[in-house]
């Protein structure tokens, strides 16, 4: 009765849809947006998915065997070398994917007053989020200190952490989204998800190895009272 009342279906319906017709489409609107053999784009890429290995695979090996505090004769100054390293790194990250922006076209459709804005907004949260971490936790809290044998008394509740879990990294992540934003950058914003996706990876390797610090501190502690 309903499909007698419907009438004919003028399109015939989902069956003559070619589905990979369309994927191809959505391929292609892309590919005029990004190109992702050019040398800007990979070296972007390269740098984003090698700066959270490099630390971690520095951080796991100082806390196996300590040759970076007995190389500098403290475990101060060897968290300080190595986040002088990061920053310099996530310097030069920062540089690639500017470039790789700056090399690609542009998306009319974000090109415009409101989505600048937008992209400022994000900017901002992302910066406060970042500084905010970076107070809370400090110089060898934020990078990596624990691994040197420089633990807190407990792990950092303050904000922004009460709100949010990593809050550095998502603030960095805000941070390359909103700058994608402002230059209306699809090759920012799919960098932009390479960063996230990279750190979600780097927090499921990192949180449980930072937890078992923290537990066999406080396992030493019982035994001591």
């Amino acid at each position: 009765m309903c499909s007698s009342l419907a009438g004919p279906d003028c399109c015939g319906g989902l069956d003559n849809i070619d589905f990979r017709q369309a994927d191809l489409c959505v391929m292609n609107w892309l590919l005029g947006y990004v190109d992702p053999l050019d040398p800007y784009f990979v070296a972007a890429v390269l740098t984003i998915a090698f700066n959270p290995l490099f630390w971690n695979v520095v951080a796991r090996w100082e806390q196996k065997t300590r040759k970076l505090s007995r190389a500098f004769g403290s475990p101060y100054l060897a968290c300080y070398a190595l986040g002088g390293a990061i920053v310099l790194l996530n310097v030069l990250r920062s540089h690639c994917f500017t470039q790789a922006m700056l090399s690609q076209p542009r998306m009319h459709s974000l090109d415009n007053p409101t989505a600048y804005l937008v992209g400022v907004a994000l900017l901002l949260l992302g910066g406060v989020l970042v500084l905010s971490s970076f107070f809370a936790l400090g110089f060898t809290g934020t990078f990596l200190g624990d691994y040197f044998g420089i633990l807190k008394e407990a792990r950092v509740t303050t904000f922004p952490f009460n709100i949010l879990d990593n809050p550095m990294y998502w603030g960095s992540t805000a941070n390359y989204l909103g700058w994608a934003v402002m230059h209306a950058s699809p090759a920012g914003l799919g960098l932009t998800a390479v960063v996230a996706l990279v750190y979600v990876v780097a927090v499921l390797y990192e949180e449980p190895f930072t937890a078992e610090i923290y537990r066999q501190k406080s396992s030493q502690l019982r035994k001591r009272s």
